[in-house]
This record gives C-alpha cells, structure tokens and sequence, in this order.
C-alpha cells in the first residue's frame, strides 16, 4: 500500500497485534511499518497518518539519511553485504532476504562498480534520448562529484554524472539523465526547462526530493 506525503510516495505495511497503541517505524528499505490493535480499521490507520504527517515526513527523512551512512555497499537502490573470496575470478550477486556481492577483493569490487558505472549509465542514456526529439550526440563522461548529480555542457556536447548515481534506484539515475538532457533545450532552470522535464518524467518532483538524501 502507499500513499503520498508531500512530493514523497511512502509504502506502508499495516501489522495487527494485540495491541493497546498504534505505533509508526520506518525499515531499513525505508517503507512504513504500522503496528496497530486488531480493533482498528484500515480508514482509521489512514487518518491517523494524516494526523500524524508532520511526524511521519520527519522520521521518513531521517529514514533515508540513515540508509546511507550504514556501512554496507550499495547499488541501484539496494544494500549489499560484501564477502571477499580470493578463490572466485567475478563478482557475483545475490538478492534474497540479505543481499549479498560475492568479489576477490576491494580491488575487484572497485572496478566492478567503475564498469557498472559506465554499462548502467549508457543503457539509461539510450533509453531515455527516445523521449527527446532532435536531440543532439553528446558524450559521456563519469566522474565523483561532492554537489551534484550532473551536469551538462552544451556548448562541448558532453553530460557528466556522478558515479554515486549508481548507489540509487534506476527511477532516479533515470531523472538526472533526462534532466541533463533537458538542458539542451534550456539552459537555465526556467518554468520551460521543468515543463520538459515533466513531459518525460511526471513524477520528476518526487525522485528529485529523494536525490537529497
């Protein structure tokens, strides 16, 4: 289940207990668990999270800050325990109740996230230029960046995005990309520059807001 709180969609879970209080925490995946009694209803619950919106945006928030300092190493969108094995020759993943990447070393799982990187990056790219018409061949380039996700030089033809883009969901490397794109029409963030952006991705609002946690 979800519902919309400001420009965020959250999904939620509700547990029933034998319980004399309704209790909200957020999970590692950043999703809403609601232990509530058994007598509740489910119209009950949902106004009890509009009541409690300005509490729940908070711990959302912090939620999402939380998921990236945890130490674990993550990809498009996912947390991965790491294992080093000296005896494998590739690196190899694991989705399952944990998730698990299986490498030799740092040093392979290094450049494993360097081709990624690039493999990820070029598949959105020739996804997202079906969207624009007219739009001009560019080149790519990936490098790490402290303040922002991307940029676009319209004048070299060149977009440039942040390697830490692969850390995220496809959905927002998918937003940086067509926002990049974007700038080839409009320089600037004009009310035109958005518009465009809208007009491929509705949601752009959204996925933006979570590219600040």
């Amino acid at each position: 289940m979800k519902f919309k709180l400001n420009d965020y969609i959250i999904e939620y879970e509700i547990i029933r207990k034998d319980n004399k209080n309704l209790y909200f925490r957020f999970d590692e995946n950043s999703h809403l668990v609601i232990t509530a009694p058994k007598f509740i209803t489910d119209l009950e619950v949902k106004n009890l999270i509009t009541k409690n919106s300005s509490a729940i945006l908070r711990m959302y928030e912090d939620s999402l800050r939380r998921s990236d300092r945890d130490g674990l190493f993550k990809y498009l969108g996912k947390k991965y325990k790491v294992i080093f094995d000296n005896r494998i020759k590739e690196v190899t993943i694991e989705n399952g109740e944990e998730n698990i990447i299986t490498c030799h070393d740092e040093e392979d799982l290094a450049k494993f996230y360097q081709d990624e990187c690039l493999r990820v990056f070029n598949e959105e790219i020739n996804i997202c230029r079906n969207c624009f018409n007219n739009l001009p061949e560019f080149k790519l380039r990936i490098r790490k960046m402290k303040t922002r996700w991307g940029v676009c030089n319209t004048k070299d033809k060149i977009i440039t995005l942040n390697s830490e883009l692969l850390k995220k969901d496809i959905a927002l490397i998918d937003y940086v990309v067509v926002h990049e794109m974007a700038h080839f029409y409009e320089g600037n963030h004009s009310k035109n520059f958005w518009k465009i952006v809208e007009s491929v991705i509705p949601d752009y609002k959204e996925r933006r807001k979570k590219l600040k946690y």
